[in-house]
This record gives structure tokens, C-alpha cells and sequence, in this order.
């Protein structure tokens, strides 16, 4: 599944450069993740980098866009084809 941010974000910046990506930027009062774009880091690591970073843990997986490893692997051939 997709990743998504919590109302504890501190905007904070740090996950931003970390999203391989890029899907992770700016709302209009905290940072949100495109679920279009999330692959939960597979295809790039074995943990989501996002996650690895926020000083606050308020990211956690969407309940609301459920994916397989499989899913998310084929969203990463996607974004990145060639890869």
C-alpha cells in the first residue's frame, strides 16, 4: 500500500530528497505522498526512506490504498522503465 502522512507532521522537510520518487511534496498545511507515485521504496530499497528519516513517525501506511509487494513492484516499472 501507499504511504501517508499524519496531522503530526512538523513540515520538517528531511523526507522530501529521500522519496525516489518523488512523490512525496508540499500540501496546502503538511506534506503529502501521491499514491500514484509511492512504491513504498521497492524496486529502490528494502524500507521505505521516508519512513527511515521523519523525526516523528507520522508516516504510515494509506488505509485507503491497499497494494501488494507485487503491485508495488510493477508501479516501480512503471515510474522507472528500463529499471
Amino acid at each position: 500500500m501507499s504511504l501517508f502522512i499524519t496531522k503530526d507532521c512538523i513540515n520538517c522537510d528531511v523526507c522530501v530528497p529521500e522519496c525516489p520518487n518523488e512523490a512525496i511534496h508540499l500540501g496546502p498545511e503538511i506534506y503529502i505522498i501521491d499514491p500514484a507515485k509511492c512504491t513504498e521504496c521497492v524496486g529502490h530499497y528494502d524500507e521505505p526512506q521516508c519512513r527511515q528519516v521523519c523525526p516523528v513517525n507520522c508516516i504510515i501506511p494509506d488505509p485507503q490504498v491497499r497494494e501488494t509487494p507485487q503491485q508495488l513492484m510493477e508501479k516501480f516499472r512503471q515510474l522507472h522503465p528500463g529499471k
